[in-house]
């Protein structure tokens, strides 16, 4: 008995028993039982009883069955993203472990799991340092991996000594990985910079491919943060690019290139004939490619490596292989930047594209025609794009619609003169089956409703067109447009030819597939359409329309019916002048107009939205009252005093004027210049706001909001540009039909048909039929005529006046305050080292000897851009500042012999990182002439 229970203890405190470590589970049988488990509910209880297995495993002395339990772990983090952070201090205690295997899961686990915050990251710090200085090889190995993967400041801070002498050992592997490894530790500690960067020059000069792809993988990564530290090393880069033969370590060299020539722009006139001939001679795709992507994005100055570009180029787009294609659409639209001419040259493969059966070609190609987009074929382009949305898949289609937007609405919708085509187009992509892009479309359909006056008619045409369409409403992908056509129907409802059929289709039965927010809109919008019909109804004529008021306020000179005249023209055709837009509403069509108004919403009277609640009662209360005191004084109508004494009329008067001012863009630097008033005292602090709002709560449900509401000046609508168009009657007869047979259906909900005639537009639809089978021709036929410089033509009328604030800015930019970061540091040491401000030991940078001595430096570096060997420098301004702050040992002033102090001055700005490389002191030691310190150049011998 006792030694049972005896056994039973060693079980509970030293893990599992001898016949569980035997049956242990393996990561093989973790997986397969994983696969045999179905995903859901069956997998997970499966991982739930491996992990609590594995906690009993981990807990083992044996470090056999701990090693099976940590491998496990790893696997189960790396596929299924299970905390292990529980078995940190295992992983640790395995990388301690003499069999290598064991090691190696240790290492695994910690580079997978471990993080700055883990806790036992520090008792790592010492194994990894007895790891660098083994004399095994495949040790030293995994330490430089898991240095590369969890490096901390502290790790990087203690090791740089370690990595430092590995860079000089006898073995490739562990030099190349000793190199790579720099690239983490300098990112967190930038004074490792000081100790390690002259020995990482050195491998430039190894005839070693792996060294010497491994050295510039680390310069090219670094020079990515801030190439012009990195200009004097221009020579050893040309030597490279020159004599090299390895493919990857050429396309490194021309990455760091790319980066260097925008620098120093003598420094293309010596690079730009070696990249060619690597072009011409390489038949690797890989390194064809970046030679041209580096020529027509850095050195596209140069006519005779640009066409040799081109032509490498169409060599790619005539590829069967479908990825080299992509890279040849990609070069040319980085090429058409600059050489239009290169994109003409192959518009018929780019053309053809737009069809292919790769989705990423297809968005290549889109994008080269969308960058070829002006004001003279913008109309046409998108004719023939809107014919390609409509036989595209879906995600294609959407980003056609998208590409078309963006282009068109860019710099406050700049390449647009006819707006009325414009808004008819977004009206053509709200109706595209697959069109996906309704929060865009509705807020175009806003902002150009705010920012251009001229195009409110046509507006108001497109808005009912899909407001009377039934079968958009269970479309959820265009509830934001149908918000937006509500809106600016109730808005400039002065526009609309028949504001009864209007109110009609914003209360018609199927707008309860709409959700809250959308349908408050509508009722809103119903509200403001029964105010104007009210209120031209029963107001005088002078105050029934605000568009004779605003006519009357821009020229003081006209008189009540020139204006009336003007407008009426305008609404009805010179045939019709004499109609006055009141004679459309008569007591009977307004009685009608209430009782579906007051049938329709009545249920919703009660519903438990508050935002729909609240603007039904409103309108039922406007409805029932005009209701009431018109059918009481439906005898006395001709008088006019008796309308004067009804509360109706008063209550119009005064909600017409709330909404007579007009929503116009603000500026998005507007909040700025309001003026903080005085004694006014703004917490920075939000956190007492919780304490003050505690019982209100916020509604769930997403609000409908204008975009930038402001208040313009009212100068009117101009109606003059609309005066001689003769509107065909076809293009509204679908969605006239729609309606109509919705009335046979719900006849309740309807007034009477009339036979008043539809408003169209004279524009042909964006997706003719009869234009689709040619879209190919066309377009090609439009992007030649659009990379050929010609005159503007004459535009039949004006562009209308748009509105502009800001430039369109939707997003502004916010001056942020620029924090020094590890890249600027880094910068800054690598600026020191190249110039000779090393510090004087290792030692005094680290705190502790290095223990081998550090080999001298190749003069080629800085052949004829060095410093003179009498200029001394002393510590003043910001570099002594970061002197002081990054080394744990400050550097001493030198003082010259004959005690005269040499003012330094600053450096030029173009040289300076961040404004954090400050003035240098130098002093001739012939005659105390005073010397500027020299700009960073490439050496002469180079240019």
């Amino acid at each position: 008995m006792t030694s049972s229970t005896s056994n039973s203890n060693n079980n509970t405190l030293g893990g599992p028993s001898l016949m569980e470590t035997l049956f242990q589970r393996t990561v093989d049988d973790l997986i397969k039982g994983i696969r045999l488990h179905n995903p859901g509910s069956a997998q997970s209880s499966f991982i739930s009883k491996s992990l609590d297995e594995i906690r009993r495993e981990i807990k083992s002395t044996d470090l056999a069955t701990k090693s099976i339990a940590v491998n496990k772990l790893t696997y189960l983090h790396s596929l299924h993203n299970i905390d292990i952070s529980f078995a940190a201090f295992h992983a640790v205690e395995l990388t301690s472990s003499p069999i290598f295997n064991f090691k190696k899961i240790g290492y695994l686990a910690a580079s997978l799991s471990f993080s700055p915050s883990t806790d036992v990251i520090l008792l790592l710090t010492n194994q990894l340092r007895k790891d660098l200085t083994s004399a095994n090889v495949h040790d030293v190995s995994l330490a430089l991996e898991c240095i590369s993967a969890i490096c901390t400041v502290d790790i990087a801070r203690d090791l740089t000594p370690d990595v430092f002498n590995l860079m000089t050992s006898s073995k490739n592997i562990v030099k190349k990985k000793a190199i790579a490894c720099l690239l983490k530790v300098f990112s967190q500690f930038p004074d490792a910079v000081r100790v390690c960067f002259k020995r990482l020059v050195e491998n430039l000069e190894k005839n070693d491919d792996q060294m010497l792809a491994a050295t510039v993988g680390v310069f090219c990564e670094l020079c990515s943060k801030e190439p012009r530290a990195y200009l004097p090393l221009a020579p050893e880069l040309y030597r490279i690019l020159v004599e090299c033969r390895n493919n990857w370590v050429l396309i490194k060299v021309l990455k760091i290139f790319e980066k260097l020539a925008k620098l120093e722009p003598r420094l293309a006139k010596k690079v730009v004939e070696p990249i060619c001939d690597v072009m011409k001679r390489s038949e690797a795709k890989s390194l064809v490619f970046e030679c041209v992507r580096t020529i027509v994005s850095s050195f596209y100055e140069y006519e005779f490596a640009v066409k040799l570009a081109v032509g490498k180029i169409r060599e790619f787009l005539l590829e069967s292989d479908l990825n080299l294609r992509y890279l040849g659409l990609q070069g040319l639209l980085i090429v058409g930047q600059h050489h239009l001419w290169a994109v003409l040259e192959n518009k018929e493969i780019v053309i053809k594209s737009l069809s292919d059966v790769d989705r990423n070609i297809k968005v290549e190609a889109l994008r080269l025609v969308m960058s070829m987009v002006s004001e003279d074929n913008v109309v046409e382009i998108c004719r023939v794009l809107i014919g390609y949305a409509l036989k595209s898949d879906p995600e294609f289609c959407n980003e056609i619609l998208r590409s078309m937007l963006l282009t068109c609405s860019s710099n406050v919708y700049e390449i647009v003169n006819d707006f009325d085509w414009y808004v008819s187009l977004l009206g053509e992509m709200s109706r595209i089956p697959h069109c996906q892009n309704g929060e865009e479309i509705e807020y175009q359909l806003i902002d150009i409703g705010m920012r251009v006056k001229d195009v409110r008619p046509e507006l108001v045409r497109v808005g009912r067109d899909l407001l009377i369409d039934p079968a958009l409403l269970g479309n959820p992908f265009i509830h934001r447009i149908l918000s937006a056509a509500a809106w600016v129907s109730g808005e400039y409802v002065r526009f609309s030819r028949n504001p009864s059929e209007i109110m009609e289709a914003l209360l018609q039965p199927r707008t309860n597939l709409l959700p809250p927010s959308i349908r408050a809109v509508y009722i809103h919008s119903a509200f403001k359409v029964l105010s104007f019909c009210l209120g031209t109804f029963l107001l005088p004529n002078k105050d029934a329309n605000s568009s004779f008021s605003n006519l009357v306020d821009m020229d003081p000179g006209f008189t009540y019916s020139e204006s009336e005249q003007e407008f009426t023209e305008t609404e009805h055709g010179a045939n019709s002048s004499s109609l006055h837009k009141k004679d459309m509403f008569t007591r009977e069509s307004i009685v009608n107009l209430l009782t579906l108004v007051i049938t329709s919403l009545s249920p919703l009277a009660d519903s438990h939205d508050v935002e729909i609640q609240e603007r039904v009662r409103n309108l039922l209360g406007l409805a029932l009252l005009a209701q009431q005191e018109i059918s009481c004084h439906h005898e006395q109508k001709e008088k006019r005093v008796d309308w004067v004494d009804l509360k109706t009329y008063i209550l119009i008067r005064l909600v017409n004027d709330a909404l007579s001012e007009e929503f116009g863009p603000i500026s998005s630097s507007a909040q700025d210049r309001v003026p903080v008033p005085d004694g006014l005292v703004l917490e920075e602090n939000l956190s007492k706001l919780d304490s003050i709002c505690a019982d209100v709560q916020l509604p769930i449900s997403e609000k409908f909001s204008l975009v930038r509401p402001t208040y313009l000046p009212t100068d009117g609508d101009s109606l003059s540009s609309r005066q001689n168009e003769d509107e065909s009657e076809t293009s509204a007869a679908e969605s006239t039909s729609l309606l109509a047979e919705h009335r046979k259906r719900h006849g309740l909900f309807y007034l009477p048909s009339d036979n008043n005639k539809n408003a169209s537009t004279s524009f042909p639809p964006a997706n003719d039929p009869d234009h689709i089978d040619k879209d190919v021709e066309d377009l090609v036929k439009l992007t030649e005529e659009s990379l050929v410089l010609k005159r503007k033509p004459n535009q039949a009328r004006p562009r209308p006046v748009v509105v502009k604030l800001d430039e369109g800015d939707r997003h502004p930019t916010i001056a942020v305050k620029k924090i020094e970061s590890n890249d600027d540091l880094i910068s800054g040491a690598v600026r020191d080292v190249l110039l000779g401000n090393e510090p004087l030991s290792q030692s005094n940078q680290l705190g502790k000897p290095s223990g081998r001595k550090k080999g001298k430096a190749h003069a080629k570096v800085d052949q004829g851009s060095e410093l003179k060997d009498n200029t001394e420098n002393s510590e003043t301004g910001n570099s002594g500042k970061r002197r002081s702050k990054h080394r744990s040992h400050g550097k001493e002033k030198k003082h010259s012999d004959s005690g005269n102090n040499v003012e330094g001055r600053e450096e030029n700005g173009k040289e300076k990182s961040g404004g954090r490389h400050g003035r240098h002191k130098a002093k001739q030691s012939g005659g105390g002439i005073d010397v500027v310190d020299q700009k960073q150049v490439i050496p002469d011998f180079l240019l």
